[in-house]
């Protein structure tokens, strides 16, 4: 054995010492998952190799580092251990193996083994304690053997029973689970920390381990957490099931959450048609999980198979493919929208994560960049979860090498030249060459024509570059006056498809204002905006003349789209274009607009209608609400004053009487 193995096995068990203390202690990891597994596999490895080297304090032959000392400790009376790993299909066939060859199982009894199964969700490990019945502790795992006391915030969940449901469970039961941040908490939380300038967490795994450890408990309160039990610890006093997915159950019954998502398999096989499972529901599922768990399922097997130094040997971590890695940020490129907005694109060295190869990543907007202090040469971590576009989500800082360089806003467009703004109190800066510019000239024309605008069957993205390309279409009104002959010229077309596409294009000319008034891409006027402008002024002119006073009558638009319509309409160039379509044959159906009067016997009562009313329409009713002075919204809050629900209201009649709003048949 040479000095320079000793030196590695020494360097690796300091740098997974130093992220045990970041992760476990310090609840702010520095590198992802994958990378930590890759430094443990590695030592694990080499003291395999070199059994001499092992020694009593190896990161291998414990779970964690010491807890801090700001919080009391409890003991584990029984070892709380982690699971050993498999990444690939041969790794668990191999755990398989094991077990069968331990057990000296024949082969028709190796296929129908038993392993429970359930998802590995990404949160903080727990133990909680019930002494007849009611909660009476809560601990981290800590280092397996002493965790963190944290039983004032753990009472604070919601889904944790301060006293079990039924009987027949044991006088003293030790329940262990996984508390985790649903996906929808984890993405509210952040956003209202951003808005208040607070800081963010990283992922939902890490906002579940910040959470617990919070001094007090009214701040975890605040926090959307969430548990699942998956094992039992200390029993005493009675006594449990004698299969592993019956202690589930039996928990269930007690009033303790398990996983939906769990199911008994048999053999290695069944194992992994669940892997399959679980993969394709992964970004469907309203939790963040990391892989799935199988464990033998019956207990008797599970004390025959017993233990090694840091985990059972009848249980097994089958990993997902990373969706976090880490790599180097070779440049910073601004792609324009086609809103004119500028969206900063990390240029990466390729790395596999998610099951791809990844070269770019979203960085969002300028302030997203400078708040995450993101330089080119620096080493960042990125995540990809399922078709989400991946992102940027920290700069490992211990890793940013000499000579890394800022990036800044460029001060013109990087397409067309022309100048960039930033409104005040805009977290995005914008191009101001409208449809000068070829990038939001290409997105403005796929907006307009998709399904839910003008809806032109055929004309795809492919077509449309060309067409920009060729400096032949700089409008929406450039379309109406193709024809067939120039058309069939182009790459992947022939006259059949032309004559189609032609066809297609006639045929939208039919519209509805609402869906014309949305293909326009006036910047905060999406469908729900553009129904409301025209059921309310029933006619383009009276939006295009209206000021931003009478604009703010219509439901769900505030000063700000008041401002964008004005703005838009006040451009000429805009009105040229609508002049042009109608010209070219665009029409839709007009009528008068509603008649608001100054004031009414409902002036100042917002309504919200839900389900199938008996007698009009909700259309119907809206215009009749408004022509007595109301305001119809889409959305109940504390500030709607009536809710209208007819048969089958769903969601909206529940809320309303959460929030205690008046409901009226």
């Amino acid at each position: 054995m040479s000095d320079s193995v000793s030196a590695r096995v020494e360097n690796l068990r300091d740098e997974i010492r130093h992220h045990n203390y970041l992760y476990h202690v310090l609840d702010a990891p520095e590198i992802p998952d994958a990378e930590y597994d890759r430094l443990m596999r590695e030592l694990i490895a080499l003291e395999t190799e070199h059994p001499e080297l092992v020694t009593t304090d190896s990161p291998t032959q414990r779970v964690g580092d010491k807890p801090v000392s700001a919080f009391g400790t409890i003991e584990h009376k029984i070892p709380m251990l982690s699971l050993e790993n498999a990444f690939s299909e041969e790794e668990l066939r191999e755990f398989h193996r094991r077990i069968v060859d331990r057990l000296d199982l024949a082969e028709k009894d190796a296929e129908r083994l038993e392993y429970a199964a359930e998802p590995k969700l990404d949160g903080a490990a727990v133990s909680l304690q019930y002494e007849n019945g009611v909660f009476v502790s809560a601990a981290t795992r800590g280092d397996g053997t002493t965790g963190e006391d944290i039983t004032h915030n753990v009472r604070t969940i919601d889904s944790v029973p301060l006293k079990l449901r039924g009987r027949g469970y044991p006088s003293l039961l030790e329940v262990r689970g996984e508390v985790y941040m649903p996906k929808a908490g984890f993405e509210a939380y952040n956003r209202k920390a951003a808005e208040a300038g607070e800081k963010t967490f990283v992922n939902p795994r890490n906002a579940a381990a910040g959470s617990l450890r919070q001094l007090d408990p009214r701040i975890t309160a605040e926090r959307p957490l969430d548990i699942y039990a998956y094992s039992v610890g200390v029993v005493e006093g009675g006594s449990l099931p004698d299969r592993q997915s019956e202690i589930l159950d039996a928990l269930q019954e007690w009033g303790l959450r398990a996983s939906p998502e769990r199911d008994v398999v048999t053999g290695v096989d069944g194992c992994l048609a669940y892997y399959d499972r679980l993969g394709k529901q992964r970004n469907d599922l309203a939790y963040e999980i990391d892989g799935v768990v199988y464990k033998v399922n019956e207990l008797r097997l599970q004390r025959e198979l017993g233990f090694v130094s840091r985990a059972p040997r009848w249980a097994i971590a089958h990993k997902f493919p990373a969706q976090e890695e880490m790599t180097i940020v070779k440049a910073v490129e601004f792609q324009v929208g086609r809103t004119g907005a500028l969206t900063p694109v990390a240029r990466l060295e390729p790395v596999f994560v998610g099951g791809v190869t990844v070269s770019n990543a979203t960085l969002h907007n300028i302030d997203d960049l400078h708040r995450k202090d993101v330089r080119i040469g620096d080493t960042v971590i990125i995540r990809r979860a399922g078709d989400v576009i991946p992102e940027v989500v920290s700069v490992v800082e211990s890793r940013r090498p000499e000579g890394t360089r800022s990036v800044s806003l460029p001060k013109k467009c990087p397409v067309c030249g022309s100048h960039v703004v930033r409104e005040e109190g805009e977290a995005v800066a914008r191009c101001t060459g409208g449809l000068f510019c070829s990038a939001q000239r290409i997105e403005s024309l796929k907006h307009f024509v998709s399904r839910k605008a003008m809806d032109i069957d055929g004309l795809g993205a492919k077509i449309i570059e060309q067409l920009v390309d060729a400096d032949r279409v700089k409008t929406p009104a450039d379309l109406f006056d193709l024809e067939v002959d120039e058309l069939a010229e182009l790459e992947r077309m022939g006259e059949k498809s032309a004559k189609n596409l032609v066809s297609a294009i006639e045929e939208a000319k039919e519209t509805t204002l609402q869906r014309f008034l949305f293909a326009l891409g006036i910047r905060e006027v999406g469908e729900a905006t553009a129904l409301g402008l025209a059921q309310y002024f029933g006619q383009l002119d009276n939006i295009a003349d209206a000021d931003e006073e009478t604009l703010q009558k219509v439901p769900d638009v505030g000063p700000v789209v008041a401002r964008r319509i004005v703005e838009f309409f006040a451009e000429p160039h805009n009105t040229d274009v609508i002049a042009k379509l109608k010209k070219l044959g665009v029409k839709w159906p007009e009528k008068e607009p509603l008649s608001v009067p100054e004031s009414g016997p409902l002036t100042g009562k917002t309504f919200v209608l839900t389900g199938t009313l008996s007698k009009m329409t909700r259309d119907e009713a809206k215009e009749a609400i408004v022509a007595l002075g109301g305001k119809v919204t889409g959305s109940v809050s504390s500030k709607t004053d009536y809710v209208v629900a007819g048969e089958k209201a769903g969601s909206k009649l529940a809320k309303a009487e959460k929030l205690g709003v008046a409901v009226l048949d």
